[in-house]
């Protein structure tokens, strides 16, 4: 998923999306420790769209701030 579509979405959207992706994240691990997984790439684009998701939701956390100090 793209940063242009991440900041597009509402907080609460992230924070779900970043749940969702964080389990199935687990559910790939687990694969790997069994030896099933057929795709081990997949846990570093999974890891990947998880710091994508964090950073856009600490950049919006910041803009939050810096509109109540411009207000207050």
């Amino acid at each position: 998923m793209k940063v242009a579509e991440l900041r597009e979405k509402s907080e609460s959207e992230l924070v779900s999306l970043e749940a969702e992706i964080k389990g199935e994240l687990f559910s790939l691990r687990m694969k790997h420790y069994m030896g099933q997984l057929q795709n081990v790439s997949d846990l570093k684009t999974k890891k990947r769209a998880i710091a994508r998701i964090k950073t856009v939701l600490r950049q919006k956390e910041i803009a939050a701030q810096k509109a109540a100090q411009k207000v207050g």
